[in-house]
């Protein structure tokens, strides 16, 4: 069955902020004498607002409720995005491209608000036939809720439609729910192996994902 639909990641895919988000709640909880665990990055990604936002309170340690934790945090990444959006070079260029021949969705962990305003400051608005954050589904990425939500409201199935991802948990989560997956993988924080696996293409660089790449698929 040919794609008919693409679904993009945001962050790592269209936006380079991983290591925006990582500086950011560092610093956050450095704030209150406290330190990430060893794992609290790798397991963060992906992760839903509320699902990181207690993370950060409950393991962590970050003596504020989830709720209190999630308002500061994403307070300072809209302004960080207000200073200078990250676009990674090339992805508005994609996203214009295969809008010509496919149906287009975003399926992000990134809260609704930072969510509209990378695609307004990017001047994609209206490109996505449909953008749904984890926060507006039941589990956050590597669940696979979000890519069966934005699928079903697109009136499509899994089988009709491809994920472009870049992290662990966003391969994952694709994958779970059964689109075909194209890997971008970040060089920063490169996915593991078992995520990677589970990708019908690996590129490296999004200006690789092209109308004619999705074709083949």
């Amino acid at each position: 069955m040919s794609v008919k639909a693409v679904v993009f990641d945001l962050d790592g895919v269209i936006i380079d902020t991983e290591e925006v988000w990582e500086e950011v709640r560092r610093g956050y909880v450095a704030e209150f004498g406290r330190e990430f665990l060893p794992d609290s990055q790798d397991r963060m990604m992906g992760m839903s607002t509320g699902e990181w936002s207690a993370h950060l309170a409950d393991e962590v340690g970050v003596p504020r409720t989830a709720e209190q934790v999630a308002a500061d945090v994403l307070g300072r990444m809209a302004e960080r995005y207000r200073e200078a959006l990250p676009l990674i070079p090339g992805s508005v260029e994609v996203v214009r491209s295969l809008r010509q021949g496919y149906r287009l969705a975003l399926a992000s962990s990134s809260a609704r608000i930072l969510i509209d305003q990378v695609l307004q400051t990017a001047g994609l608005t209206g490109a996505f036939e449909v953008t749904l954050s984890t926060e507006e589904v039941p589990r956050g990425k590597p669940a696979p809720d979000v890519y069966l939500t934005a699928v079903a409201k697109m009136g499509l199935t899994p089988a009709d439609c491809a994920a472009i991802e870049d992290s662990s948990n966003g391969l994952r989560s694709a994958a779970a729910a059964g689109l075909t997956v194209i890997a971008v993988p970040h060089g920063v924080y490169p996915p593991a192996a078992d995520a990677l696996a589970g990708a019908s293409r690996v590129v490296g660089t999004i200006t690789e994902v092209t109308p004619e790449m999705i074709a083949t698929l």
